[in-house]
């Protein structure tokens, strides 16, 4: 479902933040506001790269599928994250997926060209697209490297240890995520097995280290988390 002239305010966006009250308005006026339920496709491979979107509820998968038909998460996004940005740099048809991990997915897509408009007249904008798309090229080196170098107890470990620093809120010592992730999602983001996955968890449950149920994980200590 998409509903023109959304009302929800751009400005929540970081990339965003340095536009004027006139910018807002004018990208407010052309973006496009979606609904979409769990495991909705927002695009697919060698679909248009034509659109840009912008996640204000809810959290999305990006991946893609190996020749065998493995799935491949390349990262899990959360609000006010902006995906599908490599429209932006030359891509002409979409090479992996996005994908809605919630119940009630809300995004806003906004045109490629309305977007590259708007960067041409506001140098701010480029410097926060610029700043975003690095980040997320080291943390795609340093997951590679990952791959190459440790080990998939030291990849499931590093990931949830990552996910709580990212997300996830302290208590005392302990602290303690929501996520929306399956163990096979877990797999497929450290580059493992659902088997794997789940061994490792329970290993690090019997030695009181996490405690996790489907929807969240309770680390008891960060520090003694290894």
């Amino acid at each position: 479902m998409k509903v023109k002239n959304s009302t929800f305010i751009l400005e929540h966006f970081p990339i965003f933040s340095g536009l004027n009250e006139v910018e807002l308005e004018l990208l407010q006026n052309v973006a496009e506001k979606h609904v979409v339920p769990k495991y909705s496709f927002i695009y697919l491979p060698d679909e248009a790269s034509d659109h840009i979107f912008f996640l204000s509820k809810g959290s999305i998968k990006i991946g893609t599928h190996s020749t065998d038909g493995k799935e491949v998460i390349k990262a899990v996004l959360h609000p006010l994250a902006m995906f599908g940005e490599l429209a932006i740099i030359g891509e002409k048809t979409r090479q992996d997926f996005a994908q809605a991990m919630n119940n009630e997915v809300h995004y806003l897509s906004l045109k490629v060209a309305d977007f590259k408009r708007l960067m041409q007249s506001n140098f701010g904008l480029c410097s926060h697209v610029l700043s975003m798309m690095g980040s997320r090229l080291m943390k795609a080196e340093n997951r590679l490297e990952g791959l190459i170098f440790k080990d998939a107890r030291t990849r499931i470990v590093d990931f949830i240890k990552e996910y709580a620093e990212a997300r996830g809120r302290q208590v005392g010592y302990e602290r303690l995520f929501k996520h929306s992730l399956t163990q096979q999602d877990i797999a497929n983001l450290t580059g493992t097995s659902r088997q794997t996955v789940t061994s490792v968890l329970n290993e690090l449950r019997k030695s009181n280290l996490i405690y996790f149920n489907r929807n969240s994980i309770l680390i008891r200590d960060m520090a003694k988390l290894a």
